[in-house]
């Protein structure tokens, strides 16, 4: 029966190893580390303007992270959006150390195989070494119950690295486990 090792073992283990063959580097400490991720959720105010339903959204991304979010409220009115200063408009939680590893852990291990017709994530980035998943099902996360429709909402996930480049930061998102899609070039060769 296989063990399963947590992503913050791993990582200073097997996957900082297969980094430094794979960089050519060889300090450690020069190795590009993720040091936050942040779940946003923006709030549609046609959809979400209920505090039952804002307090049910702030109690599952509790529960998926292990942490409260943090209430974002509109600094300003916007007529055209319908927004109002001080409306709240959306709800974010900044995860560090260990419940980021177990979020990435539970992430990359249970709730993205659970997408329906999962085909790999892309693998663009932002040009610093970030990286951003949209999921649009709060669901495909195993600790939360089915909803019901009118209570579906989406998050973004910001995964922000050391990574000087998209490159580096790719080559450490691939070791830690993130389903990638396969580049066209290597498969039409094979």
């Amino acid at each position: 029966m296989a063990t399963f090792t947590p992503l913050q073992q791993r990582l200073k283990g097997p996957i900082t190893e297969a980094l430094k063959k794979e960089l050519s580097v060889k300090n450690v400490h020069a190795l590009p580390r993720i040091t936050r991720v942040t779940v946003n959720v923006g709030l549609n105010q046609r959809k979400y303007n209920s505090k039952e339903i804002q307090q049910f959204i702030a109690d599952s991304v509790a529960t998926i992270t292990g942490q409260r979010p943090s209430v974002r409220k509109a600094r300003k009115s916007v007529a055209n959006f319908g927004i109002r200063e001080n409306m709240v408009v959306g709800m974010a939680v900044t995860l560090r150390g260990k419940h980021m590893y177990q979020f990435l852990d539970r992430l990359v291990g249970y709730a993205l195989p659970r997408v329906r017709d999962f085909r790999g994530l892309a693998t663009t980035m932002d040009g610093h070494g970030n990286y951003s998943i949209g999921v649009r099902d709060q669901s495909i996360f195993p600790e939360l119950p089915a909803p019901e429709a009118s209570k579906i909402f989406g998050m973004q996930v910001q995964i922000s690295t050391t990574a000087k480049t998209d490159a580096e930061a790719l080559a450490l998102l691939k070791q830690v486990g993130f389903p990638f899609k396969r580049d066209r070039k290597v498969e039409s060769k094979a």
